[in-house]
């Protein structure tokens, strides 16, 4: 993760919280110079426990993309709800285990 700041989470749009710089295509496939956005570290660690780098690069490359995607879907509707202070926890989906 990168450098990190006090500001608002592009996908949660959690408010005064911790953010951190998240690829939208991730660096390994290529996306070193590509969009990038502000997220909680909440979020941004939920996106790599579920989804695999070339995931995120092939069909999950925008906010919007992301947002629509049923499987993070139910943890923003979560995570909008938290305290900013709130430290989560996060494992790797038994989807994402297997494709390692």
């Amino acid at each position: 993760m990168s450098k990190s700041a006090i500001g608002t989470c592009e996908l949660c749009a959690r408010r005064n919280v911790e953010t951190t710089i998240h690829h939208l295509t991730p660096k390994e496939v290529g996306g070193t110079f590509l969009e990038t956005a502000r997220l909680c570290i909440p979020c941004h660690k939920q996106i790599h426990s579920l989804y695999t780098n070339e995931e995120l690069g092939a069909r999950l490359n925008t906010i919007e993309d992301l947002r629509r995607d049923e499987k993070i879907r139910s943890f923003i509707k979560w995570i909008r709800k938290q305290p900013p202070t709130k430290l989560i926890k996060t494992k790797k989906s038994q989807e994402r285990r297997k494709k390692r």
